[in-house]
């Protein structure tokens, strides 16, 4: 079920990738007209960039106010008060209703331990005269935060009530530390740490939180958060969208943009269109002259958009790429930058999320993203 949850997830994602199409626009990047190209020209390590902030909603750092409710998979334990031997166990069904004693199924889904008891009474009555029952809730099964990542103990935490993200952080051990007797070092990315709600990435920056104590940042979590902590030492970079292939890649020194995308540390043959049909990387709809590389923090990425076809033509430098690099290949043109960073930001950490849920919850199948293919020419 959990594995379900997750594949619906990213499909979701799928569908929502498909709103950024608009008129062509400027991209980003020195291009220069080269008359003579006898090899690829050197790479650009500082392409010029735009840095895109997201900020805190003040609703998220407000708990809710609603009380616990009861759902499949939590557990009761009931009692006839005054009637000795009628304590039992009785756990919520898939369909939402409990079993006890002479009762019939009972709908408890969505009502709180007051209601539920009040509504077990009332049924009892036609049985045993004024009965008075007991509620006790004694396992959660219905609500529950994802903590996963490189954390002391990550796994799947019940939440029954208003709970914070660093109190959802200190049941999982807090972020996992290497002690020796010459330093103490982290081994958690908080740069790339994030919480996801919805499918959507909240903009809670993490190493404010931990490293400078800043408790604007300390959110209230909700059921079914998912709360990511990657490891420091992950020297790689993601290539996804418009691709045939979408990967996860590990860094190499001097690893470029185009090596990336071609799968090799190697070479590649300038004159190539890659997006044609000779099995290259991309999918038919590939829209090459807006390849966005997000560098950075996920809550204040740094975004470049490149002509990659001009790249790969030798009209424009190569991109010298940096460890958590994410490069999108996206299938039409955008018109907002905000919104296309959020587009990108929002289907990598779906992907990721998909992933280590599946993995999390017993599953060996991982997930890609690739943007949706619609009709249109094979190369811009």
């Amino acid at each position: 079920m959990l594995k379900a949850f997750f594949l619906s997830l990213v499909t979701a994602l799928l569908f929502s990738m498909a709103g950024c199409s608009g008129p062509k626009s400027q991209t980003a990047g020195a291009f220069a007209e080269l008359n003579s190209v006898a090899g690829p020209p050197p790479a650009s390590s500082a392409p010029p960039s735009v840095t895109v902030t997201n900020e805190m909603r003040p609703d998220l750092l407000r708990p809710v106010q609603n009380l616990f409710t009861l759902g499949p998979g939590d557990r009761l334990e009931i009692e006839i008060i005054g009637r000795p031997g009628s304590r039992a166990a009785a756990a919520v069904g898939p369909d939402g209703k409990i079993y006890y004693n002479l009762l019939p199924g009972m709908d408890v889904w969505g009502l709180t331990l007051t209601q539920a008891r009040e509504l077990l009474e009332k049924e009892m009555s036609r049985f045993i005269s004024d009965a008075q029952l007991a509620l006790t809730l004694r396992e959660v099964g219905s609500k529950y935060v994802w903590l996963l990542g490189r954390l002391n103990r990550p796994g799947i935490y019940p939440i029954t009530g208003t709970l914070t993200l660093l109190e959802g952080l200190a049941q999982a051990g807090g972020a996992a530390r290497s002690t020796s007797q010459v330093s103490v070092e982290e081994l958690a990315d908080l740069r790339h740490s994030f919480v996801m709600r919805q499918g959507q990435l909240l903009p809670v920056d993490f190493d404010r939180l931990f490293r400078h104590g800043d408790m604007s940042q300390n959110i209230y979590l909700q059921p079914d958060d998912f709360i990511y902590v990657p490891s420091a030492y992950g020297q790689e970079v993601y290539v996804f969208g418009a691709v045939r292939v979408p990967r996860v890649a590990p860094y190499l020194e001097g690893m470029t943009l185009v090596s990336a995308i071609s799968g090799s540390a190697g070479t590649v043959k300038y004159d190539l269109i890659a997006s044609g049909p000779d099995g290259g990387p991309f999918t038919p709809d590939a829209y090459l002259s807006h390849v966005a590389i997000v560098r950075g923090s996920l809550t204040t990425p740094k975004v470049t958009v490149v002509d990659y076809g001009a790249i790969l033509k030798g009209k424009a430098q190569d991109i010298a790429l940096e460890p958590g690099d994410i490069i999108y290949i996206p299938n039409s043109p955008y018109t907002n930058l905000k919104r296309y960073v959020n587009l990108i930001i929002n289907s990598f950490i779906g992907t990721v999320a998909a992933n280590e849920g599946i993995h999390a919850a017993g599953g060996d199948v991982g997930v890609g993203v690739a943007a949706p293919v619609g009709s249109g020419t094979s190369s811009r």
